[in-house]
């Protein structure tokens, strides 16, 4: 297995989290009272309790970097997420980046920023 890290991101209610990510492709690869690991093809998302997370507050992010941005936005928005500059959840356009490569980004439900970028060449 190539060396790899995983970010681990706050939960208030893992079940709000497991539908939430769940509307727009990852499904459950574990989970108990103290953890959930959720995938998306390659992609793993795992994720640790924060009940008492105030997500207008939250400084949490990562970023996703993928072959196919488009298709996860899309996907993301499909799932009712809508494009908004405010609230949570949201989602921002995908766009050609200052440091030259496209990106967007989700704010999940729970106030953590995702930055939804393409690999590059």
């Amino acid at each position: 297995m190539a060396d790899h890290a995983m970010p681990n991101l706050p939960s208030r209610d893992f079940d709000a989290t497991v539908t939430f990510y769940g509307a727009f492709g990852f499904g459950t690869h574990f989970r108990d009272d103290g953890w959930l690991i959720l995938r998306r093809g390659s992609l793993q998302l795992e994720f640790f309790p924060f009940p008492d997370l105030v997500p207008e507050q939250s400084s949490f992010m990562c970023s996703v970097r993928v072959d196919d941005v488009d298709g996860l936005h899309r996907a993301i928005r499909e799932s009712g997420v809508e494009e908004r500059s405010t609230g949570a959840p949201r989602l921002m356009p995908v766009r050609m980046q200052p440091w030259g490569l496209r990106a967007g980004a989700l704010i999940d439900a729970d106030g953590t920023l995702l930055h939804l970028i393409e690999n590059g060449a």
